[in-house]
């Protein structure tokens, strides 16, 4: 009896005890360990996932595509005088002295008109005079021997006005009768066609035996004359350039006829009025043409050279477009996206010139990704990120 009691008594030994809490202990710290060790690994697989998220970019720094404007425009070239000569009276061409391509001197004979009718007008007014002169004469005299007869009270006071007055008239009748002459005289000077300064005969529209028509329907020019010394060359600038156009600026340009040639105008003059209907400035330059390589009516190319105006070019690849407008990504210190939103000036395909929304500091993205937002955070490409570590 004593000996079962001391069966369920029974203890285990101490060092089985100590083993348990042992295995549990270190049961414990494997299990702290995995949830670590998977915690740990989880974190750094959305940390590098986060980091692959961010995506590399290529950058342009603006600084480098500041300077100096160009600004090329379509002109017209025209003669620095131009003059369609006109007939002032009709009749029939009786012959013609220079023909197209002529040079001329101001007041040289350029063709003369037969106007028969006119000659006989004159003569006859020139007859007028000369009678018209006799009359006055005899008035004269008759008036003069009538004041003496008063004198001597053999006439009347009212027989002495009477003479006096129609030697008035007959001055009259001689005044009247100059002037047609000197009217008929005007109108025969203009049988000759003058040039009206130096210059080259740029049309011919008449031959001898032509009928001149004026004031008709048919009233054509018969000659043209240009003063090709000096050409005036206009160009219509946009309203967005017009404030930097200035009198006494420099232009070059070029004309289809001389290849690889460029000549050089100032301008003179701008319209001061902006054109409504095409939003142009137009300007006047002038251009010597003393070597006779220029004609008016020539096409041209012109060129101005433009200070800074605050304007950069950016490349096409470079632009978002986006509900908000045209927009650009710029990369700030802290790589973090901004989007910028543009005013464009010019489109030159392959790059646009940026009027307003950008600065020269500015970095802005090649190539942006669609997906890329305000605040984004991004990655030089490692190349430019050397680069730009050099420069520091």
């Amino acid at each position: 009896m004593n000996e079962q009691h001391d069966v369920l008594r029974y203890k285990a030994p101490k060092h089985l005890r100590k083993i348990g809490i042992g295995a549990a202990v270190v049961a414990i710290l494997v299990i702290t360990y995995g949830i670590t060790s998977r915690a740990s690994s989880t974190r750094g697989l959305q940390v590098a996932a986060d980091e692959a998220a961010i995506p590399t970019v290529k950058v342009i720094k603006l600084s480098e595509f500041v300077g100096d404007q160009t600004l090329i425009l379509p002109g017209n070239l025209e003669a620095f005088n131009n003059a369609p000569i006109h007939a002032r009276i009709s009749g029939y061409l009786k012959n013609w002295y220079v023909d197209i391509g002529s040079h001329v001197k101001a007041g040289q004979l350029m063709a003369e008109i037969d106007v028969p009718d006119l000659d006989q007008q004159l003569a006859q007014s020139k007859a007028d005079l000369a009678s018209a002169m006799a009359n006055e004469h005899l008035a004269q005299t008759t008036a003069t021997r009538w004041r003496g007869l008063l004198t001597q009270d053999a006439v009347s006071k009212q027989e002495d006005d009477e003479k006096s007055s129609d030697e008035a008239t007959k001055k009259a009748e001689v005044a009247a009768a100059h002037a047609a002459v000197d009217r008929y005289a005007a109108l025969e000077s203009f049988k000759r066609i003058i040039a009206p300064f130096d210059g080259v005969v740029t049309t011919r529209a008449t031959d001898i035996g032509a009928l001149i028509n004026v004031g008709g329907p048919t009233d054509t020019p018969l000659f043209t004359v240009s003063d090709e010394k000096q050409l005036r060359l206009y160009v219509e600038v946009p309203q967005d350039y017009s404030a930097r156009i200035k009198a006494g600026m420099t232009a070059t340009f070029t004309v289809p006829q001389h290849p690889g040639d460029k000549f050089k105008a100032t301008v003179t003059s701008t319209a001061e009025a902006i054109n409504v209907s095409s939003g142009t400035l137009r300007v006047q330059l002038l251009t010597d043409n003393s070597a006779n390589q220029l004609h008016p009516g020539d096409y041209s190319q012109v060129q101005f050279d433009l200070a800074k105006g605050g304007a950069v070019s950016v490349p096409a690849s470079a632009l978002m477009f986006r509900d908000n407008g045209m927009e650009v990504a710029t990369v700030g210190a802290n790589k973090r996206i901004s989007l910028k939103k543009i005013s464009i000036s010019r489109d030159f395909g392959p790059a646009v010139e940026v009027a307003s929304g950008l600065s020269p500091s500015d970095m802005i993205v090649d190539n942006p990704p669609d997906l890329l937002r305000e605040n984004d955070r991004v990655r030089i490409a490692s190349n430019q990120a050397d680069d730009q570590q050099e420069g520091k």
